[in-house]
């Protein structure tokens, strides 16, 4: 029978042994004579022999063929006991970031790190007590004081000290605008976003940056605060950042959005006529959503990313929504580039961008505490050995592994206490239902496009029936497995920002349904990002879970569900390959 047998090397041995030979864009191929089948993935993102969809070549067949040269079967007693992280970077080939607008061109950025001819491993202090993040709107005058002197000191660091504010600001512009490739694939960019290296590299990053902050004023004990975005008392811009004077004050913001304006946790680039009730609403509907009914690690967290993968496998639901219209919310717009919130290789250089990912981070933890034996970490050693490097708070160049940081305790760290009140705010049907049965897209208005033919540019409004492989499951079937809607390959250029809803059986000829309502499915946002290749564009997926809606819509034995896909930024600009229902089980 055939299969094949894949192996590979630790990430460090990739790094020193494979890059010289394999420093070629080309796929090194590697066929054996014997054929054991590691493949089967069926839809679980924690299966460590998954593959991606979106690989060209298999990364299995590569790193055992460059692994066969240098005795790579040698190296592991399991020849079953296969990994693949992603490597740290190799700084030595770093190269400028890119960033492109169909309107302004592209600019090429220097965004690299320093050099250092030594790295350490990453080894978390030990701390005499704990650090408690504030909440940014809950600080007073003496922690304002001191933090504010901390991001002082380090924008006054000479410009090539690591540490600085602008090159500790451009280690998110080189991790998330191409300026690094994947190790041992040089035709592979290195991305941080759209995957699950999404939390555990901003929570590594932000340690960093605290940790800086904390030696320039002495103060081990320091940390820095969150942005409760997810709290109504926290919806403005925290007043703290809005000083002009002040040191943590960025010029580059929107200026319709400056407190005491409330922020739009669903914001699509057009401020909305709305209530300040039903905005509130609108955002703890929104938070419910996209923490508690996201029940699973690659919902939550996204989609396996491996050496050789091709970026952007999937986003996790937080970094997809609030994350991104955060970002896109304190942007300013009259500048070229949406800077500098509002693009990744800028956004560091807002002082809030800190506070923004501290909440964004602060939601793991909570994830993670909620009811439910799948809310819980990723095991495979493909996800748990992922490396990155950060310089410390000694200017030393660190190693540091998704490992080291899944818990923040160890890291010294944890989120001051305060009200969570959209675990009480979950979304409700807009009407009951007038009969069971599955919904008819026959029952649509002239100006709705039925549309099962793919793939599907979304320039105006589109219905899609999709039909249910099962249905009426038992409550124990869908604690085994949730039903998720996967929209496939979408696609779009890199550099173009883009917002799309998505809902479930929406009575045609009404007002679009809102995340307040059962019906709104969830979205899909980008912010633009462009890759030093140029060209290509963003291959990924959407993975929306569906089991809870199904049930508030009471529509769990329908046969299928109508689709209502709305395009609210970048019309005309987003393809999708397929859209269908699957079942997953982690």
């Amino acid at each position: 029978m055939a299969s094949n047998v894949t192996l590979s090397l630790p990430s460090s041995a990739i790094q020193t042994s494979f890059l010289p030979r394999f420093n070629k864009k080309r796929p090194f191929n590697f066929v054996s004579n014997k054929v054991v089948s590691c493949r089967a993935s069926n839809g679980n993102q924690n299966n460590e022999h998954s593959s991606s969809p979106n690989n060209r070549f298999d990364r299995r067949d590569v790193l055992l063929g460059l692994g066969s040269v240098y005795g790579a079967s040698n190296l592991v007693s399991d020849p079953f006991a296969l990994a693949a992280p992603i490597a740290a970077p190799d700084l030595d080939l770093c190269q400028k970031a890119t960033v492109t607008s169909k309107t302004a061109g592209t600019i090429k950025v220097a965004c690299c790190p320093p050099k250092s001819a030594k790295i350490i491993d990453f080894k978390p202090p030990k701390f005499s007590k704990m650090r408690y993040r504030p909440a940014a709107q809950l600080v007073d005058q003496e922690y304002l004081d001191k933090f504010t002197k901390a991001v002082e000191l380090m924008k006054a660091l000479p410009e090539d000290d690591p540490r600085s504010f602008m090159q500790q600001a451009d280690v998110h512009c080189a991790y998330c605008n191409g300026a690094y490739d994947q190790v041992g694939f040089t035709d592979l960019e290195l991305q941080i976003h759209f995957s699950w290296l999404f939390f555990p590299f901003h929570r590594l990053y932000l340690y960093f940056w605290e940790r800086i902050l904390g030696k320039l004023i002495d103060d081990p004990d320091f940390a820095i605060p969150f942005w409760n975005w997810d709290t109504p008392s926290g919806y403005a811009l925290p007043a703290i950042y809005n000083d002009p004077k002040s040191t943590l004050y960025d010029e580059k913001r929107n200026v319709n959005h400056l407190p005491p304006v409330l922020i739009d946790l669903d914001y699509a680039g057009v401020d909305e006529e709305i209530s300040k009730r039903d905005l509130i609403k609108s955002n703890l509907s929104l938070m419910y959503r996209q923490v508690v009914t996201y029940k699973t690690p690659s919902l939550f967290l996204g989609a396996a990313y491996r050496a050789g993968d091709a970026p952007a496998p999937g986003m996790g639901s937080i970094e997809n929504v609030p994350h991104t219209p955060v970002h896109r919310w304190v942007g300013d717009p009259r500048q070229t580039y949406n800077e500098d919130m509002g693009n990744f290789y800028s956004a560091a250089r807002d002082p809030v961008f800190f506070a923004h990912h501290a909440n964004v981070d602060r939601m793991w933890p909570i994830w993670k505490s909620l009811p439910g034996k799948k809310r819980r970490d990723f095991t495979t050693t493909d996800w748990l050995d992922a490396s990155f490097l950060f310089y410390d708070e000694n200017a030393n160049l660190v190693r540091a592994k998704v490992r080291d940081c899944l818990d923040t305790r160890p890291l010294g760290y944890e989120y001051q206490k305060v009200d969570l009140p959209w675990l009480k705010t979950k979304p409700a049907p807009r009407r009951p239902r007038k009969g069971k049965g599955q919904a008819k897209a026959a029952e649509t208005s002239k100006t709705t496009v039925i549309s099962n033919t793919f793939p599907i540019v979304l320039d105006k409004l589109v219905r899609i029936e999709v039909p249910r492989p099962k249905k009426s499951r038992t409550q124990l079937e869908k604690e085994d497995e949730e039903e998720v809607l996967v929209l496939q390959n979408i696609q779009l250029d890199r550099n173009v920002p883009v917002k799309f809803d998505v809902y479930i059986n929406e009575e045609d000829g009404e007002t679009p349904t809102e995340p307040a309502d059962s019906e709104f499915a969830g979205s899909f946002t980008n912010l633009p990002r462009t890759q030093h290749s140029g060209g290509k564009k963003l291959d990924t997926k959407l993975t929306l879970p569906i089991s809870e809606l199904l049930e508030d819509l009471d529509a769990e034995g329908d046969d299928s569900i109508v689709v209502t896909l709305v395009p609210k930024l970048g019309k005309g600009q987003v393809s999708i390959g397929n859209i269908k229902i699957e079942y997953i089980r982690e």
